[in-house]
């Protein structure tokens, strides 16, 4: 399925199994018996909407209202909804545009802006009216800052600086009903199904379409994942944490890693096998240095190119002695910013590695005032080293090194990790 899918998700500080309405009420339509939706798009707080004929659904779990209730002055059917990305203007970014007919609003804060709705050629001149879905793709993603636009099978990729226009047809890919962009992945919805597809060139890898229902919402014989419940924080123990050169936060616990930056899209949850296939039965330990991630399992060390897909370099992977130069089973591993030592926690001792030499240059090793170490984390704020539900903080690699007493331990809390308080 790939790394993206998002089963279960973790919303602000407890996982949500998309508990979505098993009953809406008597008129109102039921997510779970497989309906079409007219658009799918996120709000400025993280919040996924699902518009249908008037109703909205507010986020992955809850009943349906109508769309009237929730954003001011909107009602009827929704064409075709998006999330604008567009950090260089203030103004727009962040802002939800509805599309209905051959009018578009912008709406921020569920209140409408003043000045809309608009026409959609005074707004985006260029697109057609009587949409079938919009997604944004921000810069990287896509060549620049732009929105996908389809009706039928075209495509209209519209720059927002520039206000071009690229014309394409995905033949291949199914009529988009609505779009979704969900972690750097692109999802086209059509019936009660999906295809995640490639945002340029609209190429689909994997078996499509799979069923919304065992991904994106909780129904009553549908799942991708169990009914899984979150971890008291009393009762966590982490097993490894990175962070990568882009900012984002892994954290591992058995066969689940959890991506911990995108808070105000919620906490995601995957067995690991999609973010890293090679690596089948969990972590010892993970550390990030130059657009790589390393994971360390057993005697193995596997290097990963930190890219959408998280391909695998060639040759790994590869013994912990050969690539680091130490034997032994690593509890805990991490690389502070803009620093080329990775200092290696086993047992109760630390050796700091040098990785931009070859062969390694590793040191002796120093004591700790610590043992049973899980996971270590450095960042602007200093180092974390965690033990059970636990942490302790230390302001540096050296003020760790010389500590001969622990430091009064932190619980660890859900705003950190997604735990259950």
């Amino acid at each position: 399925m790939g790394a993206s899918l998002p089963s279960p998700f973790i919303r602000g500080q407890q996982y949500l199994l998309i508990s979505l309405n098993k009953c809406d009420g008597p008129g109102k339509p039921d997510r779970c018996d497989g309906i079409q939706f007219d658009a799918i798009a996120p709000d400025e707080k993280g919040k996924v909407h699902y518009f249908k004929d008037g109703y909205i659904w507010n986020s992955f779990r809850g009943p349906s209202q109508l769309s009237s209730e929730y954003f001011r002055d909107l009602s009827g059917r929704v064409d075709a909804a998006f999330r604008m990305h567009n950090t260089e203007n203030p103004d727009n970014h962040d802002h939800i545009y509805v599309f209905q007919g051959d009018k578009v609003s912008s709406y921020f804060n569920q209140s409408l802006e003043e000045g809309y709705p608009k026409g959609i050629q005074e707004e985006f001149p260029g697109i057609p009216n009587n949409l079938d879905a919009a997604v944004e793709c921000p810069k990287g993603e896509c060549m620049t800052n732009s929105v996908l636009f389809f009706k039928g099978n075209d495509v209209h990729v519209y720059d927002i600086a520039t206000k071009a226009i690229k014309m394409k047809t995905w033949a291949h890919l199914p009529v988009c009903a609505s779009a979704l962009r969900w972690l750097e992945h692109y999802y086209c919805f059509h019936g009660h199904n999906f295809t995640r597809f490639h945002p340029v060139s609209g190429e689909v890898n994997g078996t499509y379409p799979k069923d919304a229902r065992h991904y994106f919402m909780h129904c009553p014989n549908f799942g991708h994942g169990g009914d899984r419940t979150a971890v008291k924080c009393s009762d966590i123990k982490l097993d490894a944490i990175t962070t990568d050169d882009a900012g984002r936060t892994y954290i591992f616990t058995g066969p689940t890693y959890t991506r911990l930056d995108t808070h105000r899209d919620g906490l995601h949850a995957f067995p690991i096998v999609r973010g890293w296939k090679e690596v089948t039965k969990g972590v010892d330990a993970v550390f990030s240095y130059t657009n790589k991630i390393y994971l360390i399992k057993g005697d193995q060390v596997y290097i990963y190119k930190t890219d959408t897909h998280f391909t695998l370099v060639e040759g790994y992977p590869k013994t912990v002695k050969e690539e680091l130069g130490i034997e032994g089973h690593v509890d805990a591993a991490f690389v502070c910013p803009s620093e080329d030592t990775v200092h290696i926690i086993q047992g109760a001792r630390m050796h700091d590695v040098d990785l931009s030499a070859t062969p390694r240059v590793v040191s002796q090793g120093v004591p700790l005032p610590l043992s049973g170490i899980d996971a270590g984390l450095c960042g602007a704020d200093g180092i974390k080293i965690f033990r059970g539900s636990h942490f302790y903080k230390y302001a540096s690699p050296m003020i760790l090194a010389m500590s001969r007493i622990a430091p009064f331990p932190v619980k660890i809390t859900s705003a950190m990790v997604g735990c259950e308080d």
